[in-house]
């Protein structure tokens, strides 16, 4: 008996919970794939599975054997995945989560350039402003902005986030410009609305090196930030917007920067990732490449608005 084999069969059977569905997913007959179970429960003298018409799942033995072997067999076919793209080039699937807003103005020129190098490289970009379970929905690489994320992850920074006091021209043309805090409390503002607590989220100004957390007269809120962005280019009031957002709108003067001594930096960008011991080798060379943009490369236009 080849007892890899046997083993390998195992664990699909006791994954998928049916003998024709494993035998379906391992190329054999069903025949085939319980003989080679039975083959295995003599060999170890124990019963693997409880089998009915109607039902199969496993006995003690059986989930401990699965408990053991899975892992091991996972890594063993990891290293096989390894050396065949090591031989093929980069190539495959990379699931990856993050905010909207990340993901149309961070994510989608990385995306592109990284595609350039690989083409053989798919994505499939799940935009989501909540945290996303990376296990359950099967992601290989998350984004977040704000805090450190608080998960069982590795996590790593890669830009910091300014938020920016700014009008349009037509705005300042129209009711004037603040030159002070006092001054801003008597104009047209934004507010953003967060999707999750439904609260309006106060302004974070740096007033004497200090933290200072500002209620503003919002004349409209949102709950999503481009419409946010869009609505302070058109005029409607004037906002206070993640540096990462609006770049190119200052670049070239769609929007006009307020108050930059009220700039605060405490929030961030993040990557973050499971254990790279146990990682496809497109998602480890993705994960360089954009440490490499970070430490220096040729950032992507509008990435984080470090010139602000």
């Amino acid at each position: 008996m080849d007892k890899a084999r046997a083993l390998a069969n195992f664990i699909i059977v006791a994954r998928v919970g049916s003998f024709s569905q494993a035998a379906i997913e391992a190329g054999v007959t069903p025949q085939a794939m319980s003989k080679a179970v039975k083959q295995l429960e003599e060999s170890l003298g124990v019963r693997l599975f409880y089998r009915s018409t109607r039902s199969l799942s496993l006995t003690e033995e059986g989930k401990q054997l699965y408990e053991h072997a899975e892992p091991g067999m996972r890594i063993l076919d990891e290293a096989f995945n390894y050396i065949q793209q090591s031989k093929q080039g980069i190539e495959g699937l990379i699931r990856i989560s993050a905010p909207t807003s990340i993901g149309i103005r961070v994510l989608v020129p990385l995306l592109k350039q990284f595609q350039q190098a690989h083409p053989s490289i798919r994505f499939d970009l799940h935009l989501d402003d909540h945290f996303t379970d990376m296990v359950e929905s099967k992601i290989d690489v998350g984004f977040r902005a704000g805090t450190t994320p608080d998960r069982n992850v590795i996590v790593r920074r890669i830009g910091g986030i300014k938020q920016i006091i700014c009008a349009s021209p037509d705005y300042l043309e129209a009711h004037g410009t603040p030159k002070s805090l006092s001054e801003l409390s008597h104009h047209r503002c934004t507010g953003f609305r967060h999707p999750n607590t439904g609260r309006v989220v106060p302004w974070e100004l740096l007033v004497n090196n200090d933290l200072v957390y500002q209620d503003v007269p919002a004349i409209a809120t949102f709950n999503n930030v481009e419409a946010e962005v869009e609505a302070v280019c058109k005029g409607i009031g004037i906002g206070q917007l993640s540096s990462y957002m609006i770049t190119q709108e200052v670049a070239d003067g769609t929007l006009v920067r307020l108050l930059p001594e009220l700039t605060s930096e405490r929030l961030s960008v993040y990557m973050f990732y499971n254990n790279r011991k146990q990682m496809a080798p497109r998602t480890r060379c993705f994960i360089d490449f954009v440490m490499d943009m970070v430490r220096g490369g040729p950032e992507p236009q509008g990435m984080f608005g470090r010139n602000l």
